[in-house]
């Protein structure tokens, strides 16, 4: 049977790598975005059905999911990113501008993610699997983005014992570095470029197409009993033990 799989934040970067993966095995694919224009050329070239979408807002969210339908196989919440990158904290940042990027930062990870799942968690039925995606950033949570993408991780823990018995798994995938994609917004220096690479174990970068990999595994029926678990890809620049 066809599954309905869908990729929030799926019209670029790592969610079109992951979008693409599904639409070439022959699966039901629903992209959402917040650019009609990308969103359209991705759908385009994916054969794909696009929902424009502000992952951000409840309004926009619900009616995306009516739009959905009555059943959903894979769930995917790719929507996010470092909003810091958009407008960077200054030195001497006064508490409300503090406060500004935090919310920011967690309204574009976390409650993309809360939202998204909460509206979609109707439709997946047994058999079903979630998948959310945090960061290496998560480990040095110093930053309001990587608060915001521990939050993601430890959520989805949490999401999983909820679902699991509906027969529904809900990980998490943390990628390092990857490049090819333009979430650094142009301000990656190539010192640091450097020092990411340079603190993999396997010397490169990562690949959209890795984290797509990951993710098919983890909404294949071999990766039914691996639930509530963070998967580091990132090359070993975090490891777990």
């Amino acid at each position: 049977m066809t599954r309905v799989v869908v990729v929030t934040g799926g019209s670029k970067g790592i969610g079109r790598s992951v979008a693409q993966r599904f639409a070439e095995a022959g699966d039901d694919v629903v992209i959402t975005g917040r650019n009609e224009r990308t969103l359209a050329e991705a759908a385009a070239a994916l054969d794909a059905r696009a929902i424009q979408c502000d992952a951000r807002s409840p309004t926009d969210v619900s009616s995306f999911a009516r739009q959905v339908g009555a059943r959903v196989d894979v769930l995917v919440t790719m929507a996010g990113g470092n909003s810091d990158l958009d407008r960077p904290l200054g030195e001497h940042a006064s508490l409300e501008e503090i406060a500004a990027a935090w919310r920011a930062n967690l309204d574009a990870n976390l409650l993309s993610t809360v939202l998204n799942t909460t509206a979609l968690l109707p439709a997946i039925a047994a058999g079903g699997s979630i998948i959310t995606v945090s960061s290496i950033g998560a480990e040095y949570a110093s930053t309001s983005y990587g608060a915001a993408k521990a939050a993601v991780a430890a959520w989805t823990a949490g999401l999983s014992a909820r679902v699991g018995p509906r027969g529904v798994t809900a990980n998490t995938i943390a990628p390092g570095y990857i490049a090819d994609t333009d979430f650094f917004r142009g301000q990656l220096s190539e010192d640091r470029l450097a020092r990411l690479i340079d603190a993999t174990h396997d010397k490169r970068a990562g690949s959209p197409e890795d984290i797509a990999a990951t993710v098919e595994f983890l909404a294949s029926p071999g990766a039914r009993h691996i639930t509530g678990q963070t998967i580091h890809v990132n090359g070993g620049a975090h490891t777990t033990r």
